[in-house]
């Protein structure tokens, strides 16, 4: 019976941790993940950085040109495909204001990867706990930018509809 015991509140025990998770965190300088050898994914990830930097956080989204093709291919579904689409939903949607491009990137990043025209970048993202909105967690965010002729052409990330 105390074996029993004992093999039960171990089992309990492990079934916790089981669900206990490490808090996601970006690395300490994320503008060193912006770089490769390889002078073509060199190129698409300092676009990426531009991405991140100028239209993301500093919402400079004229000059959405410079880094986004005008068919920019849309997979998130709540922006429109097309330049175009995409600079409408920030500015008019989200109505998001210009603000000085930072001389370093804000954005805490997990890591980058890229490979062949395709750079994705994963971020920490703290969401709020729908079992407890006391509480929250953290989890992985990514987007990925598909490149053509030196930039973004099409866009993946993991939005849903609100």
């Amino acid at each position: 019976m105390k074996s029993t015991l004992i093999a039960m509140v171990a089992s309990l025990v492990l079934a916790g941790a089981a669900f206990a998770q490490e808090k996601v965190v970006g690395v300490e300088n994320p503008d060193q993940l912006f770089t490769s050898t390889d002078p073509v994914l060199h190129h698409n990830k300092q676009v990426t950085y531009k991405i991140i930097t100028v239209l993301l956080e500093a919402n400079q989204w004229d000059q959405a040109d410079k880094y986004l093709t005008e068919r920019y291919i849309q997979h998130n579904p709540n922006a429109a495909s097309g330049r175009q689409g995409v600079v409408d939903y920030f500015t008019k949607v989200l109505k998001v204001k210009p603000s000085p491009i930072p001389e370093k990137m804000k954005t805490e990043i997990v890591s980058v990867v890229a490979e062949g025209d395709i750079v994705t970048v994963a971020f920490p993202r703290e969401v709020t706990d729908p079992k407890d909105p006391s509480k929250t967690y953290t989890t992985t965010w990514f987007d990925s930018w598909r490149f053509k002729d030196g930039k973004a052409d099409e866009h993946w990330d993991s939005a849903l509809k609100p």
